[in-house]
């Protein structure tokens, strides 16, 4: 197999129960398929939602915070427990993890961007995969739903896709793909398994956000695959309940909604 470097973004509603607290089963499972991955000669980077859903299990809240102050100093304490859980699973299967936590000043000023494009190089010769997350303890945007940074993680797995020049990038969410209608309101909704171009078309069936405790929905999602695909990036939209569809996906296989990249 051709050696790739792949860029993978989970989502809260993959790592968390309705956001009471961690799903192991599904962070177990991705922890030994990226680790899988990797041992077969390629380079992974994780970009990984879920720290004021890990918080919140943490502290045993029932529902999201409303207040700025307390959505950070969650976020702190579930960014501590996401990395926690991830370097136990992780070093199972005998892989290092290594945080990295962004804010937009780092991907906008030029000498950062340079600097941090070193660490992620570095990381991965190491044969560490980096873990990524937006800094939510000290940015507001990522949090705060109408003003966001990066448009959340999805957006910023593109950035950091095409700071890294990957050749896959790969949203486990908690729906298939893109369908041609809303599956959660329509039985008969049908599955696009490949789209050419993000055309106004593809765009009118991006609905809201998804779960109460992401703050994704489909047109974060394509916001991402127009970065992904202008900077020459195939990404693919799939179940993150099914991480092992991802030896499937890198081998070219048909599984869930491939956005094909443009010819650099």
């Amino acid at each position: 197999m051709e050696k790739k470097r792949i860029v993978v973004k989970v989502g809260t509603s993959t790592l968390c129960h309705g956001g009471k607290g961690l799903n192991f089963r599904n962070i177990d499972l991705l922890a030994r398929t990226l680790a899988d991955i990797k041992n077969g000669g390629n380079e992974v980077i994780l970009v990984s939602s879920g720290a004021i859903g890990a918080g919140c299990g943490k502290l045993h809240l029932r529902e999201r915070p409303v207040d700025l102050r307390l959505k950070q100093a969650v976020a702190a304490v579930g960014q501590c427990e996401l990395m926690h859980i991830y370097d136990k699973f992780f070093g199972e299967y005998g892989v290092t993890v290594g945080q990295i936590l962004l804010t937009r000043d780092d991907v906008d000023m030029p000498n950062v961007k340079q600097n941090l494009l070193g660490t992620f190089e570095s990381l991965l010769e190491l044969g560490v995969i980096p873990v990524v997350n937006e800094n939510d303890s000290v940015c507001i945007e990522e949090i705060e739903s109408e003003h966001k940074i990066f448009g959340d993680n999805d957006t910023l797995s593109a950035v950091v896709a095409a700071l890294v020049s990957a050749d896959l990038l790969v949203l486990l969410s908690d729906i298939d793909g893109l369908y041609d209608c809303d599956p959660r309101k329509n039985g008969g909704a049908r599955l696009i398994p490949v789209v050419g171009e993000i055309d106004a078309s593809i765009i009118a069936l991006a609905g809201g956000a998804g779960t109460d405790f992401g703050t994704g929905g489909m047109a974060t999602k394509l916001s991402a695959a127009a970065i992904a695909n202008e900077n020459g990036i195939d990404m693919v939209i799939t179940n993150g309940d099914n991480p092992q569809n991802l030896y499937d996906i890198i081998k070219g296989n048909s599984i869930g909604t491939l956005f094909k990249r443009k010819a650099l």
